[in-house]
């Protein structure tokens, strides 16, 4: 983990010269984040624009530093173009599940990568789950796939609870759309690590009988 590739030095470039545009004009920050009124009258581009800005520099750290932890786990197993698709399909999943599901808040607005981040996180997750992950606030490795899963559910309970001012919501749709397009591309993980397969979906299961029975709001 952490090594740096071209793919992925371009896609940090973009997000730290993107955002620092936004850091310093108000019109342009406000032109392109994501918000659902404006998606809704047409302006579909904020899905995409949105994931290229950062509320202030700590944000964009964040998820710069958690790209280039587990972006290299991506580019090696699937390469670079395929890196690329898990990222943008990760980024538009994240924010069309913003957009589901605060459809009826005109006014909910947000910027980040996360979602594109996440998906990429747990695209590595789904390529080598028995990967050990060290946390600052935890003394021992923990593998992968249960920090992936932990992670998941921490959204769902975020998402119900409306925890912070994170859009937990980008968050889900983007492992989604990490975890949907890495087997659509790897899909002979479904004869080595279908059991892994398995756990990791527990969360998005969870998700989608919450949302069914009304009980996510």
């Amino acid at each position: 983990m952490g090594n740096l590739s071209l793919v992925t030095i371009v896609i940090i470039a973009a997000n730290v010269i993107i955002s620092l545009k936004g850091f310093n004009d108000y019109s342009f920050f406000e032109k392109y984040k994501f918000n659902i009124g404006a998606i809704q009258r047409g302006e579909k581009i904020r899905l995409f624009s949105s994931g290229f800005l950062h509320v202030d520099m700590s944000h964009l750290f964040f998820n710069m530093f958690t790209l280039f932890i587990f972006a290299d786990v991506v580019v090696s197993r699937l390469g670079n173009f395929n890196f690329i698709v898990v990222y943008i399909v990760s980024l538009i999943l994240g924010g069309l599940l913003s957009l589901y599901l605060h459809k009826n808040e005109y006014q909910y607005s947000a910027v980040g990568a996360s979602g594109a981040v996440t998906g990429i996180l747990y695209a590595a997750i789904l390529l080598e789950p028995t990967m050990s992950l060290f946390m600052v606030f935890i003394p021992i490795p923990i593998p992968a796939y249960v920090f992936g899963i932990g992670y998941l559910l921490y959204s769902i309970y975020g998402m119900k609870n409306r925890l912070g001012n994170i859009g937990h919501d980008a968050h889900f749709g983007g492992a989604i759309g990490g975890f949907v397009t890495t087997l659509i591309l790897r899909p002979s993980l479904f004869q080595t690590d279908l059991l892994m397969i398995g756990l990791l979906s527990i969360p998005i299961i969870v998700l989608f009988v919450m949302h069914k029975t009304g009980r996510l709001n």
